[in-house]
């Protein structure tokens, strides 16, 4: 085995092509935990080094996606999905799988917890009493043969090559490495049997890439090797220099959720789940135009069938239809509460210029809404609400945060987020979250 790794590395220190047998004998043996953790370290410090080219990352990502179970569907049914590099208040996934199933779609979702200082889709769900996101592939496609959406927790029977690849990145260092961030992306995606593939690339402050030019450069390479796979992909860069939506932590996020699934709710989390979901609608050929498509998801949010889905999705996936009911007509009621409110009030007139969401973000995780180890233990309770967002106008001794927490606060925390509001004394330009569309 290490005569192999030795022989992969030298291929890519030289910028030679991969040997694919040496390649699917690498990938086999991290998926069965029989090769040294050394030699996959020496291994990921080469790609780190020197990079794969998109030849090399696509037979990567084809092995990682084949070390496992992969779902499989009749050809002619519409399987889409979309996946978010993760950012503050990023809960568009818990909207867009139903109101996809509304619109015909099928929605068999894998989604990740928080990394970092961003949110993740399964702790968001797990703030809903019940709600199971540990399916087997077999549970995730009969939920989707009856409702056209699930939403589960990726596991060690999907791409279980890369869950080792990426504990082992996590602590050498090699985690900003772009064929490595693709090939773990897409090989669980194309697990998922998909037919379409929508990817938001964040891209500012509280986003991994931080330049539009390294958001590009993750864009164009998962895109290629997406499409290298079959699958019809297309990425959307998306600012994330603020908060999305008013609402931040877990169950907080639910609740803004159902606010959108019941037609109502903040213009911009509607804006981002109706542009996703409606490139996805495009790119499965259920509509003429993106436009059409991002009408047809609006429709399902305001005529109740998205929220009916999500219900369903909440029921199959473990849910007591009596939690699942009131948590559609009263989310607030259903999830938990934090012990303390701690609002926060602007020191000045004029126009809302910005919000620090990675000052939010910090905060939140230093409250338990995020982890440090990963056995850390999530409150779902703790959070932010935004009175107030970029672009509006605000006054002095306006309320414009509350945040939600169960532990006291210390000194720094409140400076910090007393300062995390900045007011601008001419008017300010509401936010604009695209920037740019690689198709």
């Amino acid at each position: 085995m290490n005569n192999l790794v030795e022989r992969l590395c030298e291929s890519i220190n030289a910028g030679s092509p991969l040997n694919t047998t040496d390649l699917q004998l690498f990938i086999d043996g991290v998926a069965m935990r029989t090769l040294p953790i050394e030699s996959i370290t020496q291994w990921l410090k080469a790609v780190h080094t020197h990079g794969l080219s998109v030849d090399d990352t696509v037979a990567l990502t084809t092995g990682m996606m084949h070390s496992g179970a992969v779902l499989t569907w009749d050809s002619a049914r519409p399987i889409a999905d979309k996946h978010s590099t993760g950012g503050v208040g990023d809960k568009m996934s818990l909207m867009l799988a139903p109101a996809l199933a509304a619109c015909g779609a099928e929605v068999p979702m894998l989604a990740g917890r928080g990394l970092g200082h961003t949110g993740g889709t399964i702790d968001k769900l797990e703030a809903i009493p019940g709600f199971n996101c540990a399916l087997t592939p077999e549970q995730m496609s009969s939920i989707v043969d009856q409702i056209g959406c699930c939403i589960a927790a990726q596991n060690e029977a999907i791409a279980p090559a890369d869950g080792l690849l990426y504990a082992i990145r996590d602590v050498t260092n090699t985690v900003d490495s772009i064929p490595l961030i693709t090939a773990s992306i897409v090989s669980k995606k194309a697990a998922e049997g998909l037919q379409a593939l929508v990817l938001d690339v964040k891209c500012g402050q509280a986003a991994f890439m931080k330049t539009e030019s390294q958001a590009m450069e993750l864009a164009q390479s998962m895109v290629r090797v997406a499409q290298g796979l079959g699958i019809k992909t297309m990425a959307q860069i998306t600012d994330m220099n603020q908060p999305i939506g008013t609402h931040i932590g877990n169950a907080l996020e639910v609740i803004e959720s159902i606010h959108v699934l019941n037609g109502k709710g903040p213009q911009d989390t509607i804006n981002l789940v109706a542009m996703q979901g409606g490139a996805l609608l495009w790119l499965l050929g259920r509509c003429e135009t993106e436009e059409q498509g991002r009408q047809l998801i609006i429709e399902s949010l305001n005529d109740g069938r998205a929220a009916e889905k999500f219900q369903k999705m909440c029921v199959a996936q473990g849910t007591s239809h009596s939690v699942a009911q009131d948590l559609l007509q009263s989310p607030s009621d259903v999830v938990a509460k934090a012990h303390h409110i701690t609002e926060f009030h602007s020191q000045d007139d004029g126009w809302v210029k910005s919000i620090d969401s990675m000052v939010l973000a910090e905060i939140a995780r230093e409250h338990g809404a995020g982890r440090f180890a990963i056995e850390d233990e999530i409150d779902p309770a703790v959070g932010f609400i935004l009175n107030t967002v970029k672009g509006d106008p605000i006054h002095s001794g306006q309320k414009w945060i509350e945040f939600h927490h169960n532990q006291p606060m210390s000194d720094a925390q409140r400076s910090s987020l007393s300062n995390a509001l900045t007011v601008a004394s001419m008017q300010t330009q509401p936010i604009e979250r695209l920037i740019k569309v690689i198709q």
